[in-house]
């Protein structure tokens, strides 16, 4: 039996307090997450600014190479983590870290734990790959139930930024709690999205998520209308799986939840505890993913399913963008 460096896990919220204390800063910016991810350990570690009809916002890449990872030679799989949201702060409007930073802060804490991890001797299998971008000034636009954070880059523009071809699956962290579809505090996961088809939730993360939280799992509705990508005019519950539009590894949301409608530019609205759990689920997904151990979808009935009904890809276009008469 091969012996693994990972010899298990303590809590994260050390983590997750220190990165609420870093962002929340009217002047935080992708160098200044890359400092403080660098002094604690990490080396690759790649910042770009890129601007946009709104402003500007800082994409960071991580690159946390595995012990058999393929970036070192290896051939353990690559799990993607994508902190994923419009903005961190709204200023002017509201002052101090609002609702939707809570993906960005999941996957920073999971990036500063793997660092943690490091300087202790603990190393997983496989590479991981953690991508966000740091907005302190992201504007604001309507949305029902609750107002949508708006962002200074394009939708397209962050799948390009964030969804890195090494990935081999991707778990998208995102707030998700201005709707009325999922009512329970704490995280869900959606079912695995990809090329267009939602797939089976996976049993292995349902498995991570019972353990992680000791509660029964808690999966998250996705429709046609979400897996589709932003710019079409259709209503999209939010963000959470756009990164299916743009990669064909298999993608799956971890949304955290509330049990009423919270607006994303809501300040005061972060649970540490509720991203503690979200963080550590990832992380527990991590470990399981470089060891081979957790599959997103089942590749047999995948081949079976693309048999049948063939290709749905085109799902992750824009379609054919004709005019629609009421």
């Amino acid at each position: 039996m091969r012996e693994t460096v990972v010899k298990g896990g303590l809590g994260m919220l050390k983590q997750v307090i220190e990165v609420m204390e870093l962002i929340d800063d009217a002047t935080v910016s992708g160098n200044k997450v890359k400092g403080f991810l660098v002094q604690r350990g990490l080396e690759d570690v790649s910042t770009l600014t890129v601007k946009g009809e709104q402003g500007s916002t800082d994409f960071v890449k991580i690159l946390v190479r595995g012990r058999e990872g393929k970036s070192v030679g290896g051939n353990a799989p690559t799990l993607g983590v994508i902190g994923r949201l419009r903005g961190l702060e709204a200023r002017p409007e509201m002052i101090g870290m609002v609702s939707d930073a809570d993906g960005a802060v999941t996957a920073l804490a999971v990036a500063l734990k793997l660092a943690d991890m490091r300087v202790k001797g603990d190393v997983l299998d496989g590479d991981v790959i953690i991508c966000t971008h740091i907005c302190p000034n992201a504007p604001l636009e309507p949305h029902d139930p609750a107002p949508f954070m708006g962002s200074p880059v394009d939708m397209q523009t962050m799948n390009k930024m964030e969804v890195d071809p090494a990935m081999d699956a991707i778990l998208s962290v995102d707030t998700t709690k201005g709707n009325r579809i999922l009512n329970e505090r704490g995280f869900a996961i959606t079912p695995t999205i990809k090329d267009g088809y939602i797939l089976k939730v996976s049993e292995p993360l349902l498995d991570i998520m019972e353990v992680v939280t000791g509660k029964p799992p808690v999966v998250l509705a996705i429709t046609m209308q979400d897996i589709t990508p932003y710019g079409n005019g259709i209503y999209h519950l939010n963000s959470i799986v756009q990164p299916c539009t743009a990669t064909s590894a298999p993608v799956v949301g971890v949304g955290i939840t509330t049990q009423v409608p919270v607006p994303g530019c809501a300040t005061g609205a972060s649970h540490e505890v509720d991203i503690e759990l979200a963080s550590r689920f990832v992380m527990e997904v991590a470990k399981a993913f470089g060891r081979g151990t957790c599959k997103f979808f089942d590749e047999r009935e995948w081949k079976t399913m693309t048999a049948l009904y063939g290709s749905m890809e085109h799902l992750k276009t824009l379609g054919k963008q004709t005019s629609v008469s009421d």
